[in-house]
């Protein structure tokens, strides 16, 4: 499949061009910095951010897209069916 914008840098505010399911873990990162994260199925959401610091986003909506560079999706989340956006 051709694409005409393949020669050109990707930044922040281009849309996703990557996936990946996300398994909340206390330990581990995520395979890559996520640029969003998507909400299949609503919740609590606790993040470590990239740069530091961890943050809980409270009583999303089911099929939520938060704009965030996170590195870790922690345990304590209640959300489920989460994709990182990359």
């Amino acid at each position: 499949m051709s694409d005409p914008f393949d020669n050109q840098a990707s930044g922040l505010e281009a849309p996703a061009s990557g996936a990946f399911a996300v398994i909340p873990d206390d330990a581990n990162q995520l395979p890559t910095t996520c640029r969003a994260l998507y909400v299949g199925t609503g919740g609590l959401l606790r993040v470590e951010m990239k740069w530091g610091g961890e943050i809980s986003f409270h009583n999303l909506p089911d099929g939520a897209l938060l704009p965030i560079r996170a590195v870790k999706v922690l345990t304590a989340t209640t959300a489920s069916s989460i994709v990182g956006l990359y």
